[in-house]
């Protein structure tokens, strides 16, 4: 969540991770170091045998949270469906103190690219019949007209990886930006072709979008091969050697 909603009131006892600052790098890569890992957990009070139940006032965020946790092994991380949106909505207590959590020692896994894409994978997976490509982002994003970390850097452009299927992270969502049950979901993926017979590959700005399109579909609808593109329009735009639309 932001600094700003944290600060307003937060679910008690819940440390506060910056999205931008703790996990991207200046150039908005994600950080995969396994050492900036084990020392945000350990400041965080976390241990391998705890619980992380992840939970923000942007519904994306939390499954970008999860998978980021899953990629160093850690065994049990959550993600609270509606966020603090709907715990606040639903009046439980909320604070505005920040905690001060007991420092842990974590030692990490090391690092599981398994649920990763890389930009040699999308460029198979363009030439793959069997292969898909979900773009995640808004449709303004998707067409070229707008950049979701505006301005644009140098050699940036815009547009979408050619022979990706246009989906919005939102459609998996209800109004109330909870999750809609299975049967909507997996009615909603196979109507445009989202099978779980299908190589899948999600991808938005920096990962964190396409990584709730990936929890939904390879945690809540069990399909086998889904990965995130965590590069994404980020790395691809400025690859002169990559098509685009």
């Amino acid at each position: 969540m932001s600094p700003d909603d944290y600060r307003d009131g937060h679910i008690p006892g819940a440390v506060f991770w910056h999205s931008l600052a703790d996990l991207l790098l200046p150039d908005l890569a994600l950080n995969l170091e396994q050492s900036h890992f084990e020392a945000l957990m350990s400041r965080s009070g976390i241990e391998r045998d705890s619980i992380v139940v992840f939970s923000s006032s942007y519904t994306a965020t939390m499954p970008f949270l999860k998978w980021f946790a899953e990629l160093f092994g850690h065994p049990d991380s959550r993600v609270l469906d509606g966020g603090s949106p709907r715990w606040k909505r639903e009046e439980r207590p909320l604070d505005t103190e920040r905690p001060t959590p007991s420092m842990t020692t974590y030692q990490a896994s090391a690092l599981d690219n398994s649920s990763r894409a890389f930009a040699s994978d999308v460029r198979a997976a363009q030439n793959n019949p069997n292969a898909l490509i979900i773009d995640a982002r808004t449709p303004r994003e998707f067409s070229g007209e707008w950049f979701m970390m505006a301005p644009p850097v140098d050699g940036q452009r815009g547009g979408h990886i050619a022979e990706a299927l246009h989906l919005p992270f939102e459609l998996a969502l209800q109004p109330n930006d909870t999750f809609k049950c299975a049967d909507e979901l997996r009615a909603l993926y196979v109507s445009h072709g989202v099978t779980p017979d299908r190589e899948i590959i999600t991808y938005c700005t920096v990962g964190a979008r396409s990584a709730h399109t990936w929890f939904v579909l390879s945690q809540l609808l069990g399909y086998p091969n889904v990965r995130n593109y965590d590069g994404s329009w980020n790395e691809w735009s400025q690859r002169l050697d990559s098509a685009t639309f």
